[in-house]
């Protein structure tokens, strides 16, 4: 017996597949199908693929659950609008417009698109959880701890923004929660909004942003926008934000009360929204602070597990650990919607009497390498039908060439295995860089990213190398985790180095500037043979070569496109940006040695799966 969770219609939709003893087979996002990024649509593809490993295994798909109750949104979304109303009524008609056309028959669309897929499937095989606990289920069950206290944030569920849980053996049970306006997710996309950057997506650049400015406007927030109390909940003073019943995350006392308007996407950053990027990091840190030391002091219990949106504040986790409360913290990789599909087909496995949570030691989600894979013979395939010349070696002699390749400052497409489940690249579909060149930084960021050049990269380290370099005693495999560099490694500034704001980003900072970040933090993935065997030896091999067992790892992707899936992705975003070499499996692929008609004939070629 098998279960497919679906999470979709908002964003960033997905499937997942268990069996009945609870592994976890497959789980992947539309995005990486559809190259739509945070693709909203009923994830035909991602069903179809869990559909196809379920087959391969032998597996009889028996049961469907979609991620949330719909009916219980549209009941908050009428239930605000009356709270608020006549306020909000440009939003309201074309919420209802979506609801009533759409969105009020999502049972029936579900229904009707599985059978488009799954000629098998009947009406009673599909359930529904709701929102908050396929969060929660998505951190705990997969997670190694046998008892945890669960922490889900986010913007919006049903109702639920933030949420307690205490998980025990098969058992999940909810302690409390914060509700609908009240939100931190909603606060800091408030602020994602106000600094020019997309709610939904542009969290990532607001926290990345944070350290070239100075929280100054911390006060201000804490005193004006936000009540905290003694039990760590906190209430939003809600006439400064507009989201529960307008077309804009503020309203105009947001603006008059910082004094700035919101800036526009093209416009520079300059040291308000630094400052204002800062704040708001701070605040979120701190609440989040409060809320699990108190849920420590209360329950006592020395394991946590986090998901939702939230989660992926990876400068908040690592504050968690400096806390020092919580022995052990385990995040969910896939911690926003897209690992609702994971959690809802958990939450619904384990009501199953046959339910057991075996040898709880190590997390079942496989280090996320839940996707689609290419075989050699398929990927030359591939290459042969384009004409595109390359090298095929063995491992041993792979690993030693692109090490050599990385150690004379070529960037690297790495393409390997199985695709990645969440927003992290870890070491399948990845950029690959040496930390070590002062610019690589500058250059992977403006030149193959398209990005903003601020944005920080991540190294992925030998994990042996974890507590010389960063001081930590416990893995950090998903990228979930920021910790300083020791110190050791760190450079003086030059104090003529005047550099302000975003031209800070050429400080050289430590001996590895290319994933040291302006406050000296690191998005920290480490790496053992266990979880990832051939990035593990590609490390190993680079740290052989130059002494280095860092190397930057940044997803396979330029802005606004989703980390690649197949090597007809990979090729493409290869050849349309700056990048050097591609690996494709066993395959090296220079970019000097590509056909010059490539590219047309490329447009025209499509990769097909036989």
């Amino acid at each position: 017996m098998g279960i497919i969770g679906i999470s979709c219609y908002y964003h960033d939709s997905a499937a997942a597949l268990i069996s009945e003893d609870g592994e976890i087979l497959a789980a992947v996002q539309e995005e990486r199908f559809s190259r739509k990024k945070f693709d909203s649509r009923f994830p035909f593809c991602s069903v179809d693929y869990c559909l196809k490993i379920a087959k391969e295994n032998n597996i009889e798909v028996e049961k469907y659950i979609y991620y949330e109750k719909p009916i219980r949104v549209f009941m908050r979304l009428l239930e605000t609008y009356f709270s608020t109303a006549p306020r909000g009524l440009t939003s309201f008609i074309p919420a209802m417009e979506t609801w009533i056309g759409e969105k009020i028959f999502t049972k029936q669309n579900l229904v009707d698109e599985i059978l488009l897929i799954d000629e098998k499937f009947t009406e009673d095989k599909l359930f529904f959880s709701e929102h908050h606990l396929s969060h929660a289920a998505s951190a705990f069950y997969p997670s190694p701890f046998n008892e945890s206290i669960v922490l889900c944030l986010d913007a919006v569920g049903e109702w639920a923004t933030t949420t307690a849980w205490h998980g025990k053996g098969k058992d999940l049970k909810p302690l409390w929660e914060i509700n609908f306006p009240h939100s931190i997710g909603m606060l800091y996309s408030s602020f994602t909004y106000y600094c020019g950057f997309k709610v939904n997506s542009g969290e990532y650049k607001l926290m990345g942003l944070a350290p070239y400015g100075e929280p100054i406007y911390k006060d201000k927030i804490l005193n004006n926008l936000i009540t905290v109390f003694s039990d760590g909940s906190y209430e939003l003073n809600m006439k400064y934000f507009k989201y529960h019943r307008g077309l804009r995350m503020i309203s105009s006392q947001f603006i008059n009360l910082f004094g700035e308007k919101p800036r526009l996407s093209n416009e520079p950053l300059n040291k308000f929204y630094m400052d204002i990027a800062s704040s708001i990091q701070k605040v979120t840190e701190e609440l989040i602070l409060n809320i699990t030391d108190k849920l420590y002091e209360k329950y006592k219990i020395n394991n946590l597990c986090m998901a939702g949106g939230v989660a992926l504040n990876c400068v908040a986790n690592g504050k968690i650990l400096d806390q020092g409360k919580f022995k052990n913290i385990w995040i969910q990789p896939a911690a926003g919607d897209a690992g609702g599909a994971l959690g809802s087909a958990l939450a619904l496995l384990s009501k199953s009497k046959n339910f057991k949570r075996n040898n709880v030691k190590i997390d079942k989600m496989h280090s996320s390498y839940l996707g689609p894979e290419f075989s050699d013979e398929k990927i030359e395939k591939f290459l042969l039908g384009l004409n595109i010349s390359y090298e095929k070696y063995q491992d041993d002699e792979l690993f030693k060439e692109v090490a050599q390749y990385l150690s004379d400052s070529k960037v690297v497409g790495w393409f390997q295995g199985r695709m990645e489940y969440g927003p992290r690249a870890l070491g399948n579909r990845s950029i690959l860089g040496d930390p070590r060149v002062p610019d690589m930084q500058k250059k992977m960021n403006i030149k193959i990213k398209n990005r903003e050049s601020f944005r920080p990269f991540a190294p992925a380290i030998l994990d042996s190398h974890k507590k010389e370099l960063f001081g930590i005693e416990h893995s950090s495999p998903y990228m979930l985790i920021t910790r300083n560099l020791s110190k050791k490694y760190l450079i003086d500034s030059d104090p003529k180095d005047n550099r302000y704001g975003i031209d800070k980003v050429n400080q050289i900072r430590s001996i590895y500037p290319g994933i040291t970040h302006l406050d000296n933090s690191c998005r920290v993935q480490t790496v053992s043979e266990s979880r990832n065997k051939k990035f593990f030896k590609l490390i190993s091999e680079f740290n052989k070569l130059t002494g280095c067992p860092v190397l930057i790892n940044t997803s396979f992707n330029v802005r606004g496109e989703p980390i690649v899936c197949t090597p007809e992705d990979a090729l493409r975003c290869f050849i349309n940006t700056s990048m050097d070499i591609l690996v494709l499996g066993s395959f090296i692929i220079l970019k000097d040695k590509l056909p010059s008609n490539l590219n047309s004939k490329f447009l025209n070629t499509q990769f097909v799966e036989d």
